[in-house]
């Protein structure tokens, strides 16, 4: 994926011992989820565009190409905190629920310098870590038509 970072990234990127290096902002939205839950890969909580995210360890993996299939990265938040399991429960595995990956500048929180809003699905979780599995809607694979002909349902034509 092609990222058009701002000017001050750029140099940034190229720049050895910098003190301002970008930061992974995650945001994951859910029906059953009164607010989104925010957090920062970092140790420190940090304030983006008005919204507060907490800093929480966490780990993305890149999406794989596979052959005849959709890409798909995977998501592992440490579970720490009674909220994220709340939320599990009560959301049924947290089935509709989507997230939004953002890199910033730890200097210029305001300005996302890349995003991607990902479809979370197979969330797991044990005493130590949630995972899931990000991915796009398969539009792709979807039918043409809202119905369609089939024994089952027209049997009077086949």
């Amino acid at each position: 994926m092609a990222r058009d970072y701002s000017k001050k990234r750029k140099l940034e990127v190229n720049r050895t011992g910098s003190k301002d290096y970008p930061v992974i902002l995650l945001e994951i939205t859910h029906a059953n989820l009164a607010t989104p839950i925010r957090v920062v890969k970092d140790n420190v909580n940090l304030v983006s565009n008005g919204e507060t995210f907490i800093a929480m360890g966490f780990d993305i993996r890149l999406p794989t190409d596979p052959q005849g299939g959709l890409p798909r990265a995977s998501l592992s938040i440490d579970n720490i905190g009674r909220e994220l399991m709340t939320w599990l429960e009560a959301s049924n595995g947290g089935q509709g629920a989507n997230c939004r990956i953002m890199e910033v500048l730890r200097s210029d929180p305001d300005l996302i310098e890349w995003e991607a809003t990902l479809m979370l699905s197979g969330i797991e979780a044990t005493p130590l870590t949630v995972t899931g599995q990000l991915s796009y809607d398969d539009i792709l694979n979807r039918p043409g038509v809202l119905k369609q002909h089939t024994p089952e349902n027209t049997p009077g034509i086949f």
